[in-house]
């Protein structure tokens, strides 16, 4: 077995010959994954802020769904979403199995719950008298909200790289419902598992040393802005 040392070299040296195939396999890891965090920060903020915010019959089952869904076992989501898009589904006739665009609905089932649950504990951990006196200055209930998801951006943001960190790292739905076809529906688990499967394991360690980049790359970004946030909250420069 290759030594971790030279799968590094070996993934600087993909990284620096940018081999066509490993660059679609990253690129399509970060469409997939991008697509999926995007969908679940549009639908999973505003549902977190709601459930945060209104109080209505059955609203503690809905929030025990919603804690019991962050640790939603990727296999499970697979499963369903196999079931709901197989042929014989009943949504077989979109025929959507084994594309980006499954892979996409199953990595949103898995962040969405996450994205959801760290929004509301976001929320409900401002001052609630913070909604009031905005609402007491006249503005309205959508700009009160505007206003609570704004002073709560740091914790949103790490319920996105939550969220992202989530579905990047993921590789049992996406295969179940992608198929890991080359140059189709491979990203970078699964093809971890394939180079692993075929004994090439310092390939598998230069793909993983290559997901953990991307990953961090994102994270960074999204932490330099979470921390230039913390600095003006708390006065330091």
């Amino acid at each position: 077995m290759a030594s971790i040392l030279e799968s590094i070299v070996e993934a600087i040296r993909l990284l620096i010959s940018l081999d066509p195939e490993v660059v679609g396999i990253a690129w399509l890891s970060l469409r997939v994954s991008g697509a999926a965090t995007c969908v679940s920060i549009l639908l999973g903020v505003p549902a977190g802020v709601l459930l945060a915010l209104n109080d209505f019959p059955g609203r503690r089952l809905v929030i025990g769904l919603v804690n019991t869904g962050m640790g939603l076992p990727p296999v499970v989501v697979g499963l369903i979403v196999s079931m709901l898009f197989w042929r014989s589904g009943p949504f077989g006739q979109f025929e959507m199995m084994y594309t980006p665009g499954v892979m996409i609905i199953a990595q949103v089932c898995i962040a969405l719950p996450i994205v959801t649950g760290l929004s509301l504990a976001a929320i409900q951990q401002l001052n609630p008298r913070l909604r009031l006196q905005s609402l007491a200055l006249g503005a309205s209930k959508i700009q009160s909200m505007m206003l609570l998801v704004r002073e709560s951006r740091l914790p949103m943001l790490a319920a996105i790289m939550a969220g992202f960190g989530g579905v990047i790292s993921e590789v049992g739905a996406v295969m179940m419902v992608g198929g890991n076809i080359k140059g189709q529906t491979r990203v970078l688990t699964t093809a971890m598992v394939l180079e692993s499967r075929m004994g090439h394991f310092e390939m598998a360690l230069a793909l993983g040393i290559l997901l953990l980049g991307l990953s961090f790359g994102v994270n960074a970004v999204l932490t330099n802005l979470q921390q230039k946030g913390a600095r003006r909250w708390t006065g330091r420069s």
